[in-house]
């Protein structure tokens, strides 16, 4: 999950019509974003691999709908996810139902490179390289139509990676194949990568200031993560809780390692759960973690940063500082070194060796 890692009709026309289910991910329609429900994702990391894994709901009706997800790296593969993995991690922690509905879609060529392209039953997952402008691009030569916040929003992650799913879910095509109202196709990602993140700004994109966003994040790591901004905290602006932090179950792990694609579940992992119930407006980072028990996340990956890494901190302590401390702690010195500190400057250069 390193940089996980994370989501673009009008609102009468998605509940009319199939809606997808997706988590961290920006749906963009042909009228712009649409509104949306609570949203259900799994990021797990294990070995250096992220496994990413979402899903879409088939809610009846007719249309085409299709959403974009920034991803920290290149996926080495795309596939079917497993039938029942979102619903186990439900189950585990007993969350209220998720859901999360999209609208829109189109076709025709982009100016984004295309590296990957997957049809997973009605989805047709298309997998982009490309900076900001030109993820937009090509989102409105596929019939989206951006909202006014969508170049900062898509700059605001192309500038840590340029890499974006794109999904389309065809409904005429679910109802064609058999699919009935409710049924979901999960998606799952497999990306190698170095550092976890799950995007989150961009399910802000096209909101009102005044707006709620909510959903439900599962973090399955090897060891206890640490994360940024940490729930709770003041950089979280209170939208962020910590629903479950423990070590997983052995239980819920066999589980898991039994669904489709699910065999690179480990034997011991630490499960937990985060619940974004954040107004849009406050919104405007993403979910750094760091796996390797160092307890070390990065700001840049949590959006704090996003167009360089912040100035490494100072080796030395200004004159001032260290003189003042001496002061305090011998009382009768401290005259004489500040004198001495005043008549060589003192100020904030450091100390002399």
């Amino acid at each position: 999950m390193r940089r996980l890692a994370a989501p673009i009709a009008a609102l009468a026309l998605t509940i009319a019509l199939a809606a997808p289910t997706l988590a961290c991910g920006g749906l963009i329609g042909p009228n712009g974003a649409v509104n949306l429900l609570r949203t259900t994702t799994l990021a797990g990391y294990h070995d250096g691999v992220e496994h990413y894994v979402t899903a879409f709901q088939f809610a009846g009706g007719g249309g085409a709908f299709g959403s974009i997800t920034p991803l920290p790296g290149i996926p080495s593969s795309v596939v079917r996810g497993g039938d029942w993995t979102l619903q186990r991690l439900v189950r585990e922690t007993n969350p209220p139902p998720p859901g999360l509905f999209f609208a829109a879609a189109g076709a025709a060529d982009s100016r984004a490179e295309v590296l990957q392209q997957v049809r997973i039953d009605a989805l047709d997952i298309t997998i982009l390289r490309g900076g900001g402008a030109e993820i937009g691009v090509w989102a409105k030569e596929h019939g989206f139509s951006l909202p006014p916040d969508a170049p900062e929003v898509l700059d605001f992650y192309a500038e840590r990676s340029p890499i974006f799913m794109a999904a389309s879910f065809d409904a005429d095509a679910a109802a064609a194949r058999g699919q009935a109202v409710g049924d979901g196709t999960p998606v799952h990602l497999t990306i190698p990568t170095n550092n976890p993140w799950v995007p989150l700004r961009i399910l802000a994109l096209g909101k009102s200031a005044a707006e709620t966003i909510q959903a439900d994040v599962y973090l399955l790591t090897d060891d206890r993560p640490a994360l940024l901004p940490a729930p709770g905290s003041k950089l979280a602006e209170g939208g962020l809780r910590l629903a479950h932090s423990d070590a997983a179950s052995p239980e819920l792990l066999s589980d898991l390692r039994t669904d489709k694609g699910m065999e690179w579940v480990p034997q011991d992992a630490w499960l937990t759960k985060v619940e974004i119930d954040a107004a849009a407006t406050n919104l405007r980072f993403d979910l750094a973690i760091d796996a390797s028990g160092a307890g070390k996340p990065s700001l840049r990956d949590a959006g704090f940063a996003p167009f360089g890494p912040l100035p490494a901190p100072q080796s030395w302590t200004p004159l001032w500082v260290m003189l003042l401390a001496v002061a305090l702690a011998v009382p009768l010195g401290g005259g004489w070194l500040l004198a001495v500190a005043t008549r060589n400057g003192g100020g904030g250069r450091p100390l002399a060796s």
